[in-house]
């Protein structure tokens, strides 16, 4: 009999998708436009650390662009944060999210967007053509006001 090249077979990470909305169908909200969304954003950001540190998230809209949820994805530096792809679309599919709207503070309070902001967008849109998930805007957040990049034409 040949010997398996294994030690176990049974020592395999388990890897469980789970996602839970507790939120009625009915209770949540709608977004209609880049407002709408930084409202909700800023309404569940920390407001501690808006003006303190970078911040990414992803607002997860179904098909009626009804909010199922908000991810926080990651915290980063004063001037600086990490957007994993990665990590963003597997979010989304958790979710089952048909699109979702990305968003990062700038806690210098300025709402120009970077060359980087710019290049991370149009890297996102593109994954998400991928996987049938719609980007449907990235706003730069303050605890001021909100640059939308979708409205400024820039995706």
């Amino acid at each position: 009999m040949e010997q398996s090249s294994f030690k176990s077979l049974n020592k395999v990470a388990e890897v469980e998708i789970r996602y839970r909305n507790k939120t009625r169908v009915s209770e949540r909200p709608i977004i209609h436009n880049s407002k709408d969304a930084y409202q909700i954003l800023l309404a569940n950001w920390n407001k501690d650390k808006i003006e303190y540190v970078e911040e990414f998230k992803i607002l997860l809209l179904n098909f009626t662009n009804a909010v199922l949820g908000i991810s926080h994805i990651s915290s980063g530096s004063g001037r600086a944060t990490i957007a994993d792809p990665k990590i963003i679309f597997t979010t989304a599919l958790k979710a089952n999210a048909s699109a979702i709207i990305l968003s990062h503070c700038h806690p210098s309070g300025c709402l120009k967007p970077s060359p980087e902001d710019l290049n991370l967008t149009t890297k996102l849109v593109e994954c998400g053509k991928l996987l049938d998930i719609k980007v449907l805007d990235h706003l730069i957040v303050t605890a001021d006001g909100y640059l939308s990049i979708c409205d400024e034409g820039l995706m």
